[in-house]
Order: C-alpha cells, then structure tokens, then sequence
C-alpha cells in the first residue's frame, strides 16, 4: 500500500487591487519636472503681479487726498472686464442698471469667457474673484503647454520651455494674462491644440481649437494654422485615411458660426459682431498705411494725453514686433505660424487705428519659443530682455490696476 500524504488546507492568498490614485495625484503624476519649474515660475510672478496692485492701490488711489485705498479686488474691474460681466450676469440683451442703449456693444465679445464666468459663478459668489480664479487656472495650463511647445524638438527642451514661459510671464502686457479677460483662458485652450496638431492628434486639436474660438475669434486664426500644419504634415498613413481627419481641421469654425447665427437671429444682422466692433472700438476696415497713419498721428502729434499717446507708441512698437516675428517665420519656412501671425496682423493692422496689440502678443506663442531658442545660442538675448522689456510689465501692470487704458 502506498502511504498518501494528508491534505494541506492551504488558503489561497487574496491578491489586493491597487488602490486608484485619486485625481489630484494623478495629474501631478502627468506633471514632469520641467512642468514643475514652468508651474513655480508662474506662482512666483502672481505673487508679484498681486503685490504691485497692492502698491498702486496705496500710490494711486481714485481720489488724492484719500486716507485709504479702494479695496483690492476692485483694482482689476477695469475696461472689458465689465462687458463680461454683463454678458454673464444678464446675456448678450438683457438690461442692466445704468445701461445705456447707445454704447451697449456687448455682443462684440464672444460668449467663452462670460460664459466660463457664469458657471463658475455659482461656486464663487464674487464675480471679481471668478474672473480672476478663471484666469489663474487657465494660465498654469497655459504656461505648461507653452513650455513643453517650446521644447519640442530642442535638445535641451527643459530649459527652452523655461525661457519662453518667463519670457510670456515678464512680457509688457502679462497684467491681461492675470486680469479677469479672455487671454489666459484662450492660451489655456489654443497652445495644448497646437501641441496636439505638432504630435498629429488631429481630433484633440480641433476640439480645443473649436474651444479657442468660443472666447476670441483669434481661433479662427489658429484653425487656419492647424490646416496648414494638417496639409504640410508628412504621415505615413494611407491618404484616404489620413484625409478622413480633415474636418476636425475645420471644427474651430463652428463656435463662430453658431454666435453668428445666433446674433442674427436676435438682430437680424449677419455682421452684428463685426458692427459692434465698429461702434465701440473704431474697428471699421482701412488700408494698412491709413491705419499707420491714424495710430502714428495719436502716437507723436500731440493730438491727446500723454497717457494715451504713450500707449499709441505701444501700438507701434508691438506692430513693428509682428512684423519682425512675421518674416523670421517666413524666412524659416514655419508656414503654419507664420499664417497665423499674419492673420493677427491684418485683423489688427486694418482698422483705423492699432489697438489692442501689445495684449495680442500675449496670444502669439511663436514668439516666446523663437526667443527662447535664440536666447539658448545668444546669453545677452535673457539678460536684455530683462533688463530692457521686463520693467515694462511693472509700469503697464501699474496702469490697468490704476484705471488708465492699458492696451
């Protein structure tokens, strides 16, 4: 007989799932170490930005004999910022106290911005600190966006990224990018689309495109950069079915679209955006030399303060800026940037005068990866940036905290 060994109850061992990472840690886990430096710089310069609205509050207070500033948040209620308020608190028709009729041109802005307002104002019960935490957070996407652009394709990527969101960071007009406006939550939809199209991932480029477009009709500007990049791409997939991705090229032209329908529907206008920008900012169509004419005018004739004619110069300066940027892309062969470049600069060079600008070159993102990669070969190119353009942002940031126009 054989002898059987008695049976061991042994318990098989449960095997533990992993615990799912919450989502907080999940995105910091998608965050590199270059992100991470990108992410401390923009802190550190809010901090900044928030210290000099508290200085000109106590230096340039609305009344001179006052004993005590305005309170803070009301520093950055300035200009446009009550237009999408408005438009979030009563709709694009709605009446509002003290409205008046004849300069109501609310329907120049497009409803992203008032929109993304409104929702986060039911969280928020302060509409100043909605725009601002808006802005906050678009602006963190933003600059991690524009870093890793920036180092595409550069051997040393980590620090092209770094230049080109201080460069962003300490540019003459970064008071927008902190203000409750539409800049830092366009960038925050407009550069991950452009990285996305850079990495071929057309669906995801058109639907943040499209979403670029809901806050300023500069999206159009960046759909026509995406087809480009699109049609110059070299794919190894067939052509039929590479081709099949065209449309989502052409989906930032939706939002648009609807807006424009919708207006007319409301209005009976097809151009009622158009219109509005006719009527409140001087946005009728001339020649480019007219336009230079009118601005150079306003800038050296003495014809309006000096506060004004100081920022016509800005005008003029940031033009020249675009120009400059506009044949360096042109020169390089970079088509799809240098589209979208050109488009900015015919929408902003033919009206009857420069306006707005220095706060467009906020939003042109070949720009601060150009000098980025030029001040990685050229060491002098950081240090006069700097030195020279940086104080800039203190004097404009002290401007539009302050009231006075500020591009």
């Amino acid at each position: 007989m054989t002898a059987t060994l008695p049976e061991r109850n042994v318990a098989s061992p449960v095997r533990k799932m992993p615990r799912a990472a919450p989502p907080r840690r999940r995105l910091l886990d998608r965050l590199t170490p270059a992100d991470r430096r990108v992410l401390r710089l923009y802190a550190l310069t809010r901090l900044g930005l928030w210290l000099v609205t508290y200085c000109t509050a106590w230096l340039f207070p609305a009344d001179g004999d006052a004993k005590s500033p305005a309170p803070w948040l009301s520093h950055w209620e300035r200009w446009d910022w009550a237009h999408y308020r408005h438009i979030a608190e009563y709709g694009y028709f709605g009446s509002f106290p003290g409205m008046d009729p004849a300069s109501d041109n609310r329907v120049a802005f497009f409803p992203g911005f008032p929109f993304t307002l409104r929702a986060v104002h039911t969280v928020i019960p302060d509409w100043t600190v909605a725009g601002l935490l808006i802005s906050l957070v678009s602006g963190a996407v933003a600059v991690v966006a524009l870093g890793r652009i920036a180092g595409l394709g550069h051997p040393d990527g980590a620090r092209a990224g770094q230049r080109a969101v201080t460069f962003l960071l300490l540019s003459p007009t970064a008071v927008f990018l902190a203000a409750g406006y539409t800049e830092a939550l366009f960038l925050a939809f407009a550069l991950p689309a452009w990285l996305a199209a850079k990495n071929r991932n057309w669906p995801l480029a058109g639907l943040l495109g499209a979403a670029a477009t809901t806050t300023r009709v500069s999206g159009l500007f960046l759909a026509a950069a995406i087809l480009v990049e699109f049609l110059l791409a070299r794919d190894d997939r067939r052509g039929e079915r590479r081709m099949r991705a065209l449309p989502w090229c052409a989906l930032p032209v939706l939002p648009a679209a609807v807006y424009t329908v919708y207006l007319h529907a409301r209005t009976g206008d097809w151009m009622a955006w158009k219109h509005a920008q006719e009527r409140g900012w001087y946005r009728d169509f001339h020649t480019p030399a007219e336009a230079f004419r009118h601005t150079r005018d306003n800038a050296f004739d003495h014809l309006l303060t000096t506060g004004y004619a100081w920022e016509f110069q800005l005008e003029l300066a940031a033009m020249a800026t675009g120009l400059v940027l506009l044949a360096l892309l042109l020169y390089r062969r970079r088509w799809p940037e240098a589209v979208f470049i050109a488009l900015n600069l015919w929408a902003l060079g033919t009206s009857y005068w420069y306006l707005s600008i220095p706060r467009a070159t906020l939003l042109w993102w070949p720009l601060w990866t150009g000098l980025a990669h030029w001040s990685l070969r050229r060491g002098w190119v950081k240090e006069a940036y700097l030195v020279v353009v940086a104080p800039l942002m203190v004097i404009l940031a002290v401007t539009f905290t302050s009231g006075r126009w500020a591009g």
